[in-house]
């Protein structure tokens, strides 16, 4: 199974378990790494035979700005469902970073893995109208 990774994606969105925290957008920074099938797509150059990472950004950057969580931990559980459910994708890991929440220079957060890494899953491939 090949892998299609996201590096450094930074959304701002309200999260965590403090009064103060909860009055201000905050930064937070998402890795992640996807399994998925590139053959089809090296094959024939089409974005619609590719996971389309472009796509995938743009519905993680909406779902997050667009609540509100106590935990990255929910956080984190909420993206991998989106991934897995709407992107069809079999594996992932997520790692989503909190900057300085617990200090200046100190970034705190919880990695991820959701579902099985093996080359018998087959992946399902997100369409999209997006060119690259």
């Amino acid at each position: 199974m090949d892998i299609v990774f996201i590096r450094g994606l930074r959304v701002e969105t309200i999260i965590g378990i403090h009064d103060w925290e909860k009055r201000a957008r905050r930064p937070l920074i998402l890795d992640l790494e996807m399994a998925s099938d590139i053959a089809r797509a090296a094959a024939t150059d089409r974005i619609a035979d590719a996971l389309d990472y472009d796509t995938v950004s743009q519905r993680l950057v909406q779902a997050v700005s667009e609540n509100r969580f106590e935990l990255v931990e929910t956080l984190a559980e909420h993206c991998a469902a989106i991934l897995r459910e709407e992107f069809g994708i079999p594996w992932l890991r997520l790692t989503l970073n909190k900057p300085s929440a617990v200090g200046e220079g100190v970034d705190v957060g919880v990695v991820i893995e959701r579902g099985e890494r093996s080359a018998n899953n087959t992946v399902g491939i997100q369409s999209s109208t997006a060119s690259q």
